[in-house]
């Protein structure tokens, strides 16, 4: 059930994209644009900044240019397009890491809710639970059986404390009634690295990042996806709803904000340009190719969506234990 700061919350976004239609902006762009990633170069969701500002300079005539500020847990990124002129210079490209996420975990320098403006979600990604091959569960249930008869807690890895992977597994956990032994570490690739040599049981990830390794001979097996739908990609792969956990669908996404004030016809424009060029097949192939299924949703959605996000993970972060002090 959302809390009343909840549903002020989602009122404000709302309300704050309605009070900025008031603006002219009908010159925008007449200088590149900037997309602000939160991350170090190289990773998902600057690939798929990339991706769309290539787009964007195509459609507006203006360079949309991609600079990465990573440190922090992306609160330096999200920090400098929040105190940024608003003016549809500057971008975010977003996740749950920086807009839901470490506002719920630690006292950020910006408030996601009246600092910015939701503009569209380029694409989703869901997770996926996947464990070692040698266990012998072909089925989620299968699994949740098997971890249930173990004399000792099976483990699982996570990356960091609070992070999507490790409140996906707790929420999962808590759930399912299992008591398991959460090992952190320093990005996805030693967890995967761990989970395929055997010496952690279980880890939950984007599903780019395991399927190369499921499968006959792959040292994985992949029992669901965090969906509320089949991939198409891989439909062989049941949703957790499927196996017996009503209501569970937890997603990444990573979509373009604005600094609060920002006019409304520019936050449009930017809009219908995303949601345009998600459709275009040659992006969309793109976006598959790591994993991303395209979005490209209008502003009120995005916030709708941010809103659902602030109920769901803050169930998360106190299962976890990951709340301020």
């Amino acid at each position: 059930m959302m809390t009343l700061r909840q549903v002020i919350a989602g009122i404000a976004i709302l309300a704050g994209l309605a009070l900025a239609s008031g603006a002219d902006a009908r010159d925008w762009p007449q200088k590149p644009v900037k997309i602000i990633v939160p991350f170090a170069a190289g990773g998902n969701t600057d690939t798929i900044a990339r991706i769309i500002g290539q787009s964007l300079s195509e459609k507006f005539g203006q360079q949309f240019v991609v600079e990465n500020r990573a440190g922090a847990a992306g609160s330096i990124a999200a920090e400098s397009v929040a105190r940024a002129p608003a003016d549809g210079y500057t971008l975010l490209m977003g996740s749950p890491s920086q807009m839901t996420i470490l506002p719920l975990t630690t006292k950020t320098p910006y408030d996601p809710i009246k600092d910015f403006m939701p503009i569209s979600i380029v694409g989703t990604n869901p997770s996926v639970l996947s464990i070692h091959a040698g266990i012998p569960a072909k089925t989620l249930p299968e699994f949740v059986a098997y971890a249930r008869s173990q004399p000792k807690p099976l483990t699982y890895g996570a990356t960091g404390i609070g992070s999507i992977v490790h409140l996906t597994t707790v929420l999962f956990l808590k759930r399912a009634g299992l008591d398991m032994t959460a090992v952190f570490y320093k990005g996805g690739a030693p967890a995967l690295t761990d989970v395929l040599a055997g010496h952690i049981s279980m880890y939950v990830a984007n599903l780019s990042d395991v399927v190369p390794y499921a499968g006959a001979g792959g040292g994985l097996r992949v029992l669901a996806i965090s969906d509320d739908k089949r991939s198409a990609k891989f439909p062989e792969l049941p949703t957790f709803i499927e196996s017996g956990f009503p209501g569970f669908r937890t997603r990444t996404w990573n979509g373009l904000l604005a600094p609060a004030g920002t006019p409304r016809s520019i936050v449009d424009d930017i809009a219908a340009a995303v949601a345009e060029a998600v459709k275009d097949p040659k992006l969309a192939e793109k976006l598959d190719s790591i994993g991303v299924d395209p979005l490209g949703n209008s502003p009120e959605e995005f916030a709708a969506l941010m809103q659902a996000d602030s109920a769901l993970w803050g169930e998360a972060v106190k299962i976890a234990g990951a709340q301020p002090n």
